[in-house]
């Protein structure tokens, strides 16, 4: 935005030290400052540097409310601070720790009842001031006189209280974030344990109390907001009269409007509204004692439990077997395909085997060059229950047996020693071999039983027996290589 050309810019600028401390200085020389700059200011007996905080009109307003006037006690700024004096500075802020220390061991020498928390050095060099807290009043003439002699400046002793020295040390809170008297706070308000009563807080110093050892700041923030929340529920002096006894209070939750209370021997506690809690009160101030806290709320109709419990059984049953619907996956398209082929994928799922089989029995093909083309292995038939090992039918087929019921009895039956005996096996071995026979005919030699028949030993199938001793020890064995 673009100032008004008649606008004059307000001449007093806030200006920030050490410790989050802030005074009001006189801009005189018409200098153009920004947040943050470093400032040489006139101090009583010589100059500091501080930083700028505040101008314009808001620099008015905070003026109005801290209740400063503006007259011709607010002094004056020098000048912006050049290299020469953030180096002066900077060596005095260093000086500071050392003589914090070194006059701490002057106070315990001398045995004064305080507690020296921090000092400041003037940019100059020329004062330093030392803030203290003590509980009562300190006699520091001798100190003052013993600080001089040791540091050579003049002393200023300034009395603090705990929250503003929690302010400038700073430090972290119980919330987790940092202090809020070192980060904004500037004006510290009394505060009582009537604000924890308010909020029904436990009343646990521990709980309650800050770094500081006062109670918290923050524990007058939010309470106007509980202050409005309680206008509208009522005060309970005394115990509630019912028939059941006396209803003593416990606990109220403010916003929720809810109140607790409970019977002499009895360990519940029962809620009622902050509504019924009035109408309780006005009963008993007319002498009468209500039934009871609460009122009989009305009885739903309660539906047939056999019809619920069968209904529910149903549910769970529909859910168990319910049909889960698995997602077939599409096959993908050939980049060759036509239309016509791609609508009709379940006739070539099912003509699939058909070609197949028809592909496994067609004889071998030669080919152009004389050479015959490998003939696909045929499959084994399946086994015939009624033939045995050698292809030979010794039983009848299932369909023309006899039921088992017709059949003798086993107890009826000639013993196996009365029987006719087995052929030897020297007379099978020298029995003539049946000629071969034809392809596709049950029985029809495989490549096994015609090199038997030449002759040729089967080779003999591996045991399937576990290796139950120890593996050889192999030793440094060379690794095998493909050549």
């Amino acid at each position: 935005m673009e100032i008004p050309t008649s606008f004059e810019e307000f001449d007093i600028v806030e200006i920030r030290f050490k410790g989050g401390r802030k005074d009001f200085f006189r801009n005189i020389n018409r200098l153009d400052l920004t947040t943050g700059d470093a400032v040489v200011v006139d101090v009583p007996n010589g100059h500091h540097i501080g930083f700028v905080s505040l101008k314009g009109e808001l620099v008015r307003l905070q003026m109005l409310k801290k209740k400063v006037d503006n007259n011709e006690e607010i002094r004056s700024i020098y000048r912006i601070a050049t290299e020469r004096d953030m180096e002066k500075f900077n060596e005095a802020r260093d000086q500071e720790g050392t003589t914090m220390y070194r006059s701490r061991e002057i106070i315990h020498q001398l045995g004064l009842k305080m507690k020296l928390s921090d000092v400041e050095y003037q940019a100059d060099k020329s004062k330093a001031t030392f803030f203290y807290s003590a509980d009562d009043r300190v006699d520091f003439r001798d100190l003052i006189k013993k600080l001089a002699e040791e540091f050579k400046i003049r002393v200023e002793m300034r009395q603090i209280s705990l929250r503003h020295e929690a302010g400038r040390l700073g430090g972290i809170g119980s919330c987790g974030r940092e202090l809020c008297c070192s980060t904004w706070l500037t004006d510290f308000k009394s505060v009582s344990t009537t604000a924890a009563r308010y909020q029904n807080l436990s009343l646990n110093p521990s709980k309650l109390s800050g770094q500081c050892g006062r109670l918290k700041c923050c524990l007058n923030y939010e309470l106007e907001t509980y202050m409005d929340a309680l206008k509208d529920i009522p005060t309970v002096n005394r115990p509630l009269q019912t028939q059941q006894g006396d209803a003593i209070l416990q606990k109220t939750d403010i916003f929720k409007r809810m109140m607790w209370f409970g019977y002499k021997g009895d360990n519940n506690w029962y809620p009622v509204p902050v509504e019924r809690v009035q109408e309780i009160l006005e009963q008993n101030a007319k002498g009468v004692a209500v039934d009871m806290l609460l009122p009989e709320a009305q009885e739903e109709p309660k539906q047939n439990e056999f019809v619920a419990q069968v209904e529910g059984n149903l549910e769970r049953l529909d859910d168990k077997f319910k049909s889960k619907k698995k997602k077939k996956k599409k096959k993908k398209k050939p980049a060759g395909a036509t239309g016509q082929e791609a609508q009709q994928p379940q006739e070539k799922a099912a003509e699939a085997p058909q070609a197949r089989r028809e592909k496994q029995e067609r004889p071998a093909q030669a080919t152009e060059g004389g050479e015959q083309e490998q003939k696909p292995r045929r499959q084994r038939p399946p086994r015939n229950k009624n033939r045995n090992k050698d292809g030979r039918e010794d039983r009848e087929p299932r369909e023309n047996r006899e039921p088992r019921e017709a059949r003798e009895p086993r107890e009826n039956r000639e013993p196996r020693e009365a029987r006719e005996p087995r052929e030897p096996k020297e007379r099978r071995e020298k029995r003539e071999p049946r000629p071969p026979r034809a392809e596709g005919q049950a029985g029809a030699a495989t490549p096994e039983r015609a090199a038997q028949a030449d002759g040729e030993q089967r080779p003999k199938k591996r045991s399937r027996k576990p290796f139950r001793g120890k593996k050889p020890d192999q030793g440094n064995k060379p690794p095998r290589t493909d050549a």
